[in-house]
């Protein structure tokens, strides 16, 4: 695939990304390096800049000053680490033995992972197929192989999340059809919008939903009501939402929100 033919939501993924990694992106180097016209980089960085990844001056962007920030893996997992493990042992208990899952990359998702192999070492969960594109949560589960059989998507690495994303990434999904998948977000809101801050790691997420019988939700009370760029899709009644963490009204009108789709919504610490 050669730059020209990129998504556009994949294409601001890396605009966005080169801008956080080299302090600044002229729109003529980035119309060279994409193979598109200016105009189509300027509206490139209008939905950035609406997003709060980017930050416009004459003829460049900026990183965006105080916008929002993605993180590494380690460092948000210790970030309300008990409503973390909350929500990873109520998303577990909903696994059935003899079942497959997409198990999306996150800080909550593995803790649904380690909460998982904390099932197979009682006994009661075995023969589960669990299909990821996270390093990490492939690490984690490899305490319970043979009784869970871990396959790893192809795709190319990113270093934030140890995620695979495209190119190939969503390729080696679509070919799948699995009972679950198992999805991390960065918000949720009262349309029911389930969105993420990365794009390319959205555009993954898509993927799963659509290979997917079943969606399970797993986010934090903080992250409902919010909304960022890249949309991963809308609940509804395949979906579950399963949250832990202090209680905002924010929360509770996307919760009731979530309901009126068909959508259920599981408080993890209630």
């Amino acid at each position: 695939m050669t730059d020209a033919a990129l998504p556009a939501e994949l294409r601001r993924a890396r605009i966005a990304e080169r801008v956080r990694e080299d302090g600044i992106l002229r729109v003529a180097d980035a119309a060279a390096e994409f193979r598109v016209s200016e105009v189509t980089i300027r509206s490139d960085l209008g939905v950035l800049e609406a997003a709060g990844l980017v930050r416009r001056v004459h003829g460049s962007a900026l990183p965006a000053a105080g916008g929002p920030r993605e993180e590494p893996v380690e460092r948000v997992s210790a970030r309300d680490a008990a409503a973390k493990r909350a929500i990873g042992r109520r998303a577990a208990a909903l696994v059935d033995s003899g079942t497959s899952v997409l198990l999306d990359v996150g800080s909550t998702t593995l803790a649904v992972a380690h909460a998982l192999v904390d099932r197979v070492e009682r006994g009661d969960l075995d023969e589960l197929v669990v299909v990821t594109n996270g390093l990490s949560i492939a690490l984690a589960l490899e305490a319970a192989v043979p009784r869970i059989t871990v396959v790893l998507t192809g795709g190319t690495l990113r270093p934030l999340q140890h995620s695979l994303v495209d190119p190939g990434a969503s390729e080696s999904i679509a070919g799948l059809h699995v009972d679950l998948a198992i999805l991390g977000c960065n918000g949720v809101d009262t349309r029911g919008r389930i969105t993420n801050l990365n794009l390319a790691e959205a555009e993954v997420k898509r993927a799963m939903v659509a290979a997917s019988a079943a969606r399970l939700v797993v986010a934090e009370a903080a992250k409902l009501g919010a909304r960022h760029l890249g949309t991963i899709g809308v609940a509804d009644e395949a979906t579950t939402l399963v949250t832990a963490g202090a209680w905002t009204d924010a929360a509770a009108a996307t919760a009731r929100a979530l309901a009126a789709r068909g959508a259920r919504v599981l408080r993890a610490d209630a």
